[in-house]
C-alpha cells in the first residue's frame, strides 16, 4: 500500500543514513533521517553508558563530528543489510586513519583502522527511531596502536631451550623433574620449577 513503510524502503533509509550522513558529511540529512524522540542503546568508545533517549538529529550530528575530528577520512560501506518488519540490521566495514586525539585526549597515532560492526535500527514512520551496535572496537584499537596485544615475557616462548644444550629433547636445568617424566618438552618448559628440597 502508498505511504506504508516497507522492507525495502526501511533497508533504503539506513543506506541513506550511512551514505548522507558519514560519507558525505551532509549532517542536514539527519534532520530528515532520525526521529527526535531517539532511543540509542549503543555504547560510545570509552563512554560509561548507553544515551538511552535523546534528540536523534542533535544526537547524530554530535556523534559524526566526534568521528571525524579523530578520523577526517572515515568511510562506513554497508556490506549487507537485511529487514524484517520495522526492524533494520546492516553489516557495516568502517575504515579510517587516526589524525586527531583519540577521544579528544590522546594523541593521534597516524595509523589506520579497518574493521566491521553490525547495527540494528527499528523504523518508525518512516524515521529512524531506536539504534543497537555490536561493534569490533578492540580490532580497531589495536591497528591505530593505542592497545598493544599481550604477548609471552621474553625467553618464556613455547618449546625454549637453554643455551648450551645438547639434542632436541633437552630443556631448561630442572625441568625434568619438576614437570615428571614422560611429560612432553613444551609442556615441561612452560611449568615452574619446583623449591628445592632442605635437608635436615
Amino acid at each position: 500500500m502508498d505511504g506504508v513503510p516497507t522492507s525495502e524502503s526501511n533497508k533504503a533509509l539506513v543506506r541513506r543514513h550511512f551514505e548522507e550522513t558519514f560519507n558525505q558529511r551532509h549532517l542536514a540529512s539527519c534532520d530528515v533521517l532520525f526521529a527526535h524522540d531517539f532511543i540509542e542503546h549503543a555504547v560510545a568508545p570509552f563512554g560509561p553508558a548507553a544515551p538511552g533517549l535523546v534528540d536523534g538529529p542533535a544526537h547524530m550530528r554530535q556523534t559524526v563530528e566526534w568521528l571525524i575530528a579523530q578520523y577526517p577520512d572515515l568511510h562506513m560501506r554497508i556490506e549487507q543489510v537485511v529487514a524484517e518488519g520495522d526492524l533494520v540490521v546492516a553489516r557495516v566495514r568502517s575504515t579510517g586513519t587516526n589524525l586527531g586525539p583519540l577521544n579528544g585526549v590522546i594523541p593521534a597515532t597516524g595509523r589506520r583502522f579497518d574493521s566491521y560492526a553490525c547495527h540494528w535500527f527499528r523504523v518508525v514512520d518512516g524515521l529512524l527511531a531506536e539504534h543497537w551496535a555490536v561493534r569490533d572496537d578492540l580490532t580497531s584499537m589495536v591497528q591505530i596502536g593505542v592497545i598493544t596485544p599481550p604477548r609471552p615475557p621474553a625467553g618464556e616462548a613455547s618449546g625454549s631451550t637453554s643455551a648450551g644444550s645438547t639434542g632436541a629433547g633437552s630443556t631448561r636445568a630442572g625441568s625434568s623433574e619438576a614437570a615428571g617424566a614422560g611429560a612432553p618438552a613444551a609442556r615441561r618448559a612452560w611449568r615452574p620449577q619446583a623449591p628445592p628440597t632442605v635437608l635436615a
